[in-house]
């Protein structure tokens, strides 16, 4: 992905109110703004132009973070409409300052993003299916380096919708692939931007330790949430992780791992058999 200069403008002085974004040589302009601040965003006149949205929020029943992508030709109608919908807190909206987005572009986004959301798997989608109009190959070039402004921008405005479980696909250095053993289960992993990743086919113990449900019950629910959603899958009397996974420290993902509370620093060993810790001291 090409480098950016990115120019965010808060029009009251505060970055968890309404946010406009622009990126510099980008004809889009990206709008974002909490649940609460989403009447003075449909006042602007970027709100009667023809654009992508983003709704974001969390299933009231089991938590999960829950995202809702469309399009529309006027967006200020099409989010007064969702006003009706409970789930969301947070809204982003990408326009075009040339207005050259078109019925036939905004729904060739709306499938695109569709289509990485569900490749990067950090939200549930309210909405699954979209259409995919023809375009000719101009402009689906054009709605593709749209698109990637989209997937650059959309992390400085507060959402990892777009972006990939195992982290961005070049840093700036190496990153060391490492190692969790435990009592016949074996994970592999990484650090990433938000966290620490475990790869998909890793495995995790699969009892508990009995002191788990005592000191640790954060872990014991977040592995019986990571079996019923079906990440985690008994196999050969171990957990096999069906997909890669995020979590928010090498020691979260150990815990998992092991099945108990564990340090994450010297529970995850580089192939030399050094800990992370020492890895990232040395």
């Amino acid at each position: 992905m090409t480098s950016a200069t990115i120019k965010l403008f808060l029009p009251h002085g505060d970055a968890k109110r309404l946010r406009v974004g622009e990126v510099s040589n980008w004809t889009g302009k990206a709008l974002a703004a909490p649940r609460t601040e989403v009447d003075d965003l449909l006042l602007r006149e970027e709100a009667e132009s023809a654009g992508i949205y983003f709704l974001f929020g969390s299933d009231p029943e089991s938590g999960d973070a829950l995202a809702y992508i469309g399009e529309a030709e006027v967006i200020r109608d099409r989010l007064k409409q969702h006003k009706a919908k409970d789930f969301w807190n947070a809204v982003v909206v990408f326009v075009s300052k040339d207005e050259n987005l078109t019925k036939a572009h905004i729904r060739y986004l709306e499938n695109r993003l569709l289509q990485e959301a569900k490749t990067a798997g950090r939200y549930r989608l309210e909405n699954a299916n979209a259409s995919n109009p023809k375009l000719p190959e101009s402009d689906r070039e054009d709605m593709e380096v749209f698109l990637a402004r989209i997937q650059q921008v959309l992390p400085v405005l507060g959402s990892d919708l777009l972006t990939p479980i195992s982290g961005s696909h070049k840093t700036t250095k190496p990153q060391r692939e490492l190692l969790c053993k435990i009592k016949g289960a074996a994970a592999c992993g990484k650090r990433t931007e938000g966290g620490f990743v475990v790869y998909k086919d890793s495995t995790a113990v699969l009892v508990e330790r009995p002191s788990a449900e005592g000191q640790h019950p954060y872990i014991v629910a977040l592995r019986k949430k990571l079996v019923q959603d079906g990440t985690l899958v008994e196999t050969n009397g171990v957990l096999m992780f069906t997909k890669d996974v995020e979590f928010g420290s090498p020691s979260a993902a150990a815990a998992v791992i092991h099945g108990g509370g564990a340090n994450g620093l010297t529970a995850w060993k580089g192939a030399n058999g050094k800990t992370l810790k020492e890895l990232e001291e040395s």
